[in-house]
Protein backbone atom coordinates (compact mmCIF):
# COMPACT_ATOMS: atom_id res chain seq x y z
CA UNK A 1 0.00 0.00 0.00
CA UNK A 2 2.49 2.12 0.94
CA UNK A 3 4.62 1.83 -2.14
CA UNK A 4 1.73 2.51 -4.23
CA UNK A 5 0.64 5.57 -1.90
CA UNK A 6 4.22 7.28 -2.64
CA UNK A 7 4.23 6.40 -6.45
CA UNK A 8 0.59 8.22 -6.72
CA UNK A 9 1.92 11.29 -4.28
CA UNK A 10 4.89 11.82 -7.01
CA UNK A 11 3.00 11.28 -9.92
CA UNK A 12 0.35 13.96 -8.93
CA UNK A 13 3.31 15.93 -7.71
CA UNK A 14 5.16 15.74 -11.28
CA UNK A 15 1.78 16.21 -13.02
CA UNK A 16 0.98 19.72 -11.32
CA UNK A 17 4.70 20.44 -11.38
CA UNK A 18 4.33 20.29 -15.53
CA UNK A 19 0.76 21.98 -15.59
CA UNK A 20 2.31 24.69 -13.84
CA UNK A 21 4.94 25.29 -16.18
CA UNK A 22 2.95 24.30 -19.47
CA UNK A 23 0.66 27.43 -17.58
CA UNK A 24 3.94 29.53 -17.09
CA UNK A 25 4.81 29.04 -20.51
CA UNK A 26 1.47 30.11 -21.52
CA UNK A 27 1.63 33.50 -20.41
CA UNK A 28 5.18 34.15 -21.24
CA UNK A 29 4.03 33.82 -25.19
CA UNK A 30 1.13 35.99 -24.59
CA UNK A 31 3.87 38.94 -23.19
CA UNK A 32 5.88 37.90 -25.99
CA UNK A 33 3.45 38.53 -28.60
CA UNK A 34 1.99 41.52 -27.12
CA UNK A 35 5.54 42.88 -27.23
CA UNK A 36 5.91 42.01 -31.03
CA UNK A 37 2.54 43.53 -31.98
CA UNK A 38 3.64 47.17 -30.67
CA UNK A 39 5.96 49.39 -33.20
CA UNK A 40 7.80 50.84 -30.27
CA UNK A 41 7.51 51.31 -26.53
CA UNK A 42 8.37 54.17 -24.01
CA UNK A 43 9.37 52.66 -20.93
CA UNK A 44 10.35 55.19 -17.43
CA UNK A 45 11.42 53.28 -14.92
CA UNK A 46 12.97 52.99 -11.22
CA UNK A 47 16.04 50.98 -10.75
CA UNK A 48 16.57 49.70 -7.06
CA UNK A 49 20.33 47.57 -6.06
CA UNK A 50 20.42 46.03 -2.41
CA UNK A 51 22.76 43.77 -0.73
CA UNK A 52 22.44 43.88 2.92
CA UNK A 53 25.96 41.82 3.58
CA UNK A 54 27.61 44.58 2.04
CA UNK A 55 25.02 47.70 3.14
CA UNK A 56 24.68 48.50 -0.56
CA UNK A 57 20.93 50.51 -1.48
CA UNK A 58 20.85 52.41 -4.42
CA UNK A 59 18.25 53.69 -6.21
CA UNK A 60 17.69 55.46 -9.34
CA UNK A 61 15.22 56.02 -12.07
CA UNK A 62 15.85 55.67 -16.33
CA UNK A 63 13.79 55.70 -19.34
CA UNK A 64 14.01 53.59 -22.69
CA UNK A 65 12.58 53.68 -25.80
CA UNK A 66 11.90 50.23 -28.04
CA UNK A 67 11.95 49.81 -31.71
CA UNK A 68 12.25 45.69 -32.63
CA UNK A 69 15.94 45.37 -31.82
CA UNK A 70 16.72 49.24 -31.59
CA UNK A 71 16.57 50.84 -28.41
CA UNK A 72 17.20 54.47 -27.08
CA UNK A 73 18.38 54.28 -23.08
CA UNK A 74 19.21 57.02 -20.65
CA UNK A 75 20.13 55.82 -17.34
CA UNK A 76 22.44 57.03 -14.12
CA UNK A 77 23.44 60.15 -16.34
CA UNK A 78 24.51 57.81 -19.12
CA UNK A 79 23.28 57.61 -22.88
CA UNK A 80 22.68 54.36 -24.79
CA UNK A 81 22.40 54.05 -28.19
CA UNK A 82 22.11 50.88 -30.32
CA UNK A 83 21.30 51.40 -33.98
CA UNK A 84 21.25 47.96 -34.79
CA UNK A 85 24.82 47.65 -35.56
CA UNK A 86 26.67 49.42 -32.91
CA UNK A 87 25.90 50.34 -29.00
CA UNK A 88 27.07 54.11 -28.79
CA UNK A 89 27.54 55.08 -25.06
CA UNK A 90 27.85 58.62 -23.86
CA UNK A 91 28.84 59.86 -21.27
CA UNK A 92 28.01 63.72 -20.51
CA UNK A 93 30.51 63.87 -17.71
CA UNK A 94 33.18 62.46 -18.61
CA UNK A 95 32.80 64.04 -22.27
CA UNK A 96 33.14 60.48 -24.13
CA UNK A 97 31.01 58.62 -26.15
CA UNK A 98 32.53 55.10 -26.47
CA UNK A 99 31.58 53.09 -29.74
CA UNK A 100 31.19 49.54 -29.87
CA UNK A 101 29.97 46.04 -31.62
CA UNK A 102 26.53 44.30 -29.50
CA UNK A 103 27.60 41.00 -28.10
CA UNK A 104 25.05 38.66 -29.48
CA UNK A 105 26.37 35.49 -28.76
CA UNK A 106 25.26 36.38 -24.96
CA UNK A 107 22.51 35.00 -24.99
CA UNK A 108 21.68 35.32 -20.69
CA UNK A 109 22.13 39.41 -20.96
CA UNK A 110 19.19 41.17 -19.95
CA UNK A 111 19.84 43.98 -22.69
CA UNK A 112 17.40 46.90 -23.41
CA UNK A 113 16.02 45.50 -26.87
CA UNK A 114 15.84 42.54 -25.17
CA UNK A 115 14.48 43.43 -21.71
CA UNK A 116 10.58 42.48 -22.27
CA UNK A 117 11.24 38.72 -24.25
CA UNK A 118 15.00 37.77 -22.47
CA UNK A 119 13.44 35.09 -20.73
CA UNK A 120 12.58 33.34 -23.89
CA UNK A 121 15.98 31.25 -24.24
CA UNK A 122 18.32 29.90 -21.32
CA UNK A 123 15.41 29.84 -18.21
CA UNK A 124 13.65 27.46 -16.49
CA UNK A 125 10.45 28.82 -15.82
CA UNK A 126 7.87 27.73 -12.68
CA UNK A 127 4.29 29.27 -11.47
CA UNK A 128 4.81 31.72 -8.74
CA UNK A 129 2.51 33.78 -6.53
CA UNK A 130 -0.37 35.97 -7.98
CA UNK A 131 -0.68 39.72 -5.74
CA UNK A 132 -2.58 42.57 -5.81
CA UNK A 133 -0.59 45.57 -6.11
CA UNK A 134 -2.43 49.26 -6.24
CA UNK A 135 -5.59 47.05 -7.86
CA UNK A 136 -3.76 45.49 -10.43
CA UNK A 137 -3.21 41.48 -10.72
CA UNK A 138 0.34 40.73 -10.42
CA UNK A 139 1.54 37.04 -11.91
CA UNK A 140 4.70 36.43 -11.07
CA UNK A 141 6.55 33.36 -13.11
CA UNK A 142 9.82 32.00 -11.28
CA UNK A 143 12.65 31.99 -13.86
CA UNK A 144 15.59 30.08 -13.16
CA UNK A 145 19.23 30.15 -15.17
CA UNK A 146 20.12 27.12 -16.97
CA UNK A 147 23.57 28.06 -16.75
CA UNK A 148 25.42 26.88 -13.27
CA UNK A 149 28.02 29.85 -14.36
CA UNK A 150 24.76 32.16 -13.92
CA UNK A 151 25.71 34.39 -11.43
CA UNK A 152 22.10 34.93 -10.85
CA UNK A 153 20.33 32.55 -8.31
CA UNK A 154 16.36 33.43 -9.84
CA UNK A 155 14.53 35.63 -11.47
CA UNK A 156 10.93 37.14 -10.67
CA UNK A 157 9.07 38.47 -13.52
CA UNK A 158 5.61 39.97 -12.30
CA UNK A 159 3.30 40.73 -15.54
CA UNK A 160 -0.27 42.08 -15.24
CA UNK A 161 -2.56 39.49 -16.41
CA UNK A 162 -4.96 41.97 -17.91
CA UNK A 163 -2.39 44.01 -20.17
CA UNK A 164 -0.06 40.75 -20.12
CA UNK A 165 2.57 43.95 -19.86
CA UNK A 166 6.15 43.14 -17.29
CA UNK A 167 5.00 45.19 -14.44
CA UNK A 168 8.50 44.21 -12.65
CA UNK A 169 11.75 42.78 -12.58
CA UNK A 170 13.35 41.05 -9.33
CA UNK A 171 16.66 39.22 -9.86
CA UNK A 172 18.34 37.34 -7.46
CA UNK A 173 22.18 36.95 -6.99
CA UNK A 174 23.80 33.84 -5.53
CA UNK A 175 26.36 36.35 -3.85
CA UNK A 176 23.17 37.92 -1.90
CA UNK A 177 22.88 40.76 -4.47
CA UNK A 178 18.96 42.16 -5.21
CA UNK A 179 18.09 44.15 -8.30
CA UNK A 180 14.68 45.64 -8.68
CA UNK A 181 13.23 47.31 -11.96
CA UNK A 182 9.71 48.29 -11.89
CA UNK A 183 7.90 49.83 -14.87
CA UNK A 184 6.16 53.38 -13.67
CA UNK A 185 4.99 54.21 -17.28
CA UNK A 186 4.19 51.82 -20.35
CA UNK A 187 3.65 53.67 -23.42
CA UNK A 188 3.34 52.07 -27.20
CA UNK A 189 3.05 53.23 -30.53
CA UNK A 190 4.31 56.84 -30.12
CA UNK A 191 5.49 59.42 -32.47
CA UNK A 192 9.38 59.09 -33.05
CA UNK A 193 11.86 61.18 -34.78
CA UNK A 194 13.32 59.35 -37.86
CA UNK A 195 16.76 59.94 -36.30
CA UNK A 196 15.30 58.54 -32.94
CA UNK A 197 17.81 55.59 -32.94
CA UNK A 198 20.96 57.21 -35.19
CA UNK A 199 23.76 58.80 -33.77
CA UNK A 200 25.26 62.02 -34.95
CA UNK A 201 28.94 62.45 -33.90
CA UNK A 202 28.88 66.04 -35.05
CA UNK A 203 26.61 67.00 -31.80
CA UNK A 204 30.27 65.59 -29.94
CA UNK A 205 32.89 67.48 -31.21
CA UNK A 206 33.95 68.31 -28.46
CA UNK A 207 34.12 64.26 -26.79
CA UNK A 208 36.78 62.06 -26.91
CA UNK A 209 35.21 59.45 -29.53
CA UNK A 210 36.51 55.97 -27.63
CA UNK A 211 36.07 53.23 -30.78
CA UNK A 212 36.36 50.02 -29.73
CA UNK A 213 35.67 47.94 -32.62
Amino acid sequence: MRPFLTIFILFFTLHFAFSQDKKAKKLLDEVTAKVESYENISIDFKYALQNTKENINQESKGSVILKKNLYYLNFMGTTKLYDGKKVYTIVPEDEEVTISKIDEKDENAITPSRLLTFFNNGYKYYWDILQDIKGRKIQYIKLVPISSKDQRKEILLGIDIQTKHIYNLIEMGKKGTKTTLTVNSFKTNQPLSKNQFTFDESKYKNYYINRID
